[in-house]
Parts: structure tokens; sequence; C-alpha cells
């Protein structure tokens, strides 16, 4: 049914679960699988602590960021090896990550995106914003919503 699925993750518990299941998946399918993490763009920052650090050291900023992508893709690639499945990691510096995760899907061919949902409501979710619920409404292949 789905050949190919891009699983974007940012690290968290949930993002982490929702791996997990998309690997299940995929192995069940016998679809590809491509995590994908949308990194912040050190030069903006909604809470200003970019312009701390990199006031600071800017290599330190894209250093850290760099060390966390790898981190979480790391992890990501780790679960999927465990149950004998191969994959793909990509990620890409974006101010907005529905934006990028939107892109990826289309540059890769995926046929099907497989992401989390932290699930923000009241305020925090005016503010921040959904970017699973961006992705849902912004992508032309289905999206499963892992919560």
């Amino acid at each position: 049914m789905f050949r190919h699925i891009l699983v974007p993750t940012d690290g968290s518990p949930l993002s982490e679960k929702a791996v997990r299941q998309a690997v299940s998946f995929a192995k069940g399918s016998g679809a590809r699988l491509t995590f994908f993490y949308a990194a912040p763009d050190e030069f903006s920052s909604i809470l200003g602590e970019g312009d701390l650090l990199r006031s600071i050291d800017p290599q330190l900023l894209a250093g850290a960021i760099a060390r966390h992508v790898e981190e979480v893709l790391g992890r990501a690639r780790a679960i999927a090896e465990a149950e004998g499945m191969p994959c793909e990691l990509s990620s890409v510096v974006a101010d907005d990550p529905y934006e990028a995760i939107v892109a990826a899907s289309e540059s890769k061919g995926c046929d099907l995106i497989l992401m989390a949902s932290h699930g923000r409501r009241g305020i925090s979710g005016m503010l921040l914003g959904s970017q699973t619920q961006k992705v849902l409404t912004h992508s032309k292949i289905p999206v499963l919503v892992y919560r």
C-alpha cells in the first residue's frame, strides 16, 4: 500500500513512540523509511535564546543544534536497525518545520507522512500553532498522526 514513509521527529518522548510505530508499520507493509528533522534556524528564535547564545559564541549554538539533530536521528536509526529495517536520515534548517516536512515528503517521493502530535491546546496552541495541524492542511499525501 505505502512504499515510502516520511517520519518527522523532534526527539521528544511522544515523537520517539511515533518512530517506533512507524518502524512497526513499515516492517509490516514493506515500506521504506526516512526519518526527518527540521532543525531550527539559529538566526531566528521566537524566544530570543538564539540571540543570547549567538552573542556569546555563534559556533557554540550551531554546534549544539547539529549535535542535537545527530542525536535525535541516531536514536531513530537505532530503533529501525534493531528491527532490521534500513532507513534514510534527512534534516534541514527551517523557520517553519511544517513547510520543511511537506517539502521533504515531496522531494523524497514519499507517499505517507507518519508523525506525532503533541496536542497543544489553549494559549500555547494559538501561540506556537500545531506543526502537525499545518502538515495535515498543506500535505498532498496522507498523514497518519500518532498521539
